[in-house]
């Protein structure tokens, strides 16, 4: 009996079509990890921007103060506490090698959408000391009541988040300034009903996302410099 020859599989062509298509993703990650790179280096023109400074947190790590100072900046923010209980161990060691480096320093509360302002203030001035010369406190707006455990509504955000306006106020001497992340300001319309300052948040370009003027600006949120391991938040005020 005759055997069948094999017939062996075509191999299948890669057509031009397909191979600059892929080439034309190739160069646009690329490009892509080359601009990541290169921003993470920026920070606006100090000629423009004279007032430059960082928010940072225990989550940055360790920071040398002076190195930042060193940089150009003016001043930091330190996270101080969030909600009703938490609160950043870092804060007091941060303070100190702040003050000590010549920064001025500023406390920020994170806001918590799910519980009410009398707990979180509290919790706030436990932390920070009433003192003439600090910034003003400033309270980060991020999270929304999607996470909440029971159903919160906007009007109750709304009314405890002034609550707390007044309260840390009232600690603290001076108004109080703003910083919505853009999902929350979308959420709840924060620069339309509180007149306070804002200070808002997006690397690389202004900020439009407030009803008014932003007093300050989170312009990159991947800062590297030699003050820290990790990238920091870095933060500009708009000059007058």
């Amino acid at each position: 009996m005759a055997r069948r020859k094999r017939t062996r599989p075509r191999k299948r062509s890669v057509s031009r079509g397909t191979m600059m298509g892929l080439f034309f993703l190739l160069c646009v990650a690329i490009g892509a990890l080359y601009a990541w790179h290169e921003g993470r280096s920026w920070r606006p023109d100090e000629a423009m921007w004279p007032d430059q400074g960082a928010l940072i947190g225990v989550a940055d790590g360790p920071v040398a103060f002076d190195t930042l100072a060193g940089l150009g900046a003016r001043f930091v923010y330190l996270e101080a506490s969030s909600g009703e209980r938490d609160t950043d161990i870092a804060f007091a060691q941060n303070f100190a090698r702040a003050r000590t480096a010549g920064l001025q320093v500023g406390a920020v509360h994170r806001f918590d959408p799910c519980v009410v302002a009398d707990g979180q203030s509290a919790n706030f001035v436990t932390v920070v000391p009433r003192d003439a010369e600090l910034l003003p406190p400033a309270i980060l707006l991020e999270g929304t009541t999607a996470d909440c455990a029971q159903r919160v509504s906007d009007a109750a955000v709304q009314s405890e988040l002034m609550t707390l306006v007044n309260q840390i106020e009232a600690h603290s001497g001076q108004p109080v300034i703003l910083a919505p992340s853009e999902d929350f300001e979308t959420a709840y319309g924060i620069s339309r009903r509180i007149d306070r300052q804002m200070w808002l948040t997006r690397s690389w370009l202004e900020p439009d996302y407030a009803a008014r003027p932003w007093l300050m600006w989170t312009a990159n949120r991947w800062f590297k410099t030699e003050a820290a391991d990790n990238p920091l938040r870095w933060v500009v005020v708009r000059p007058l």
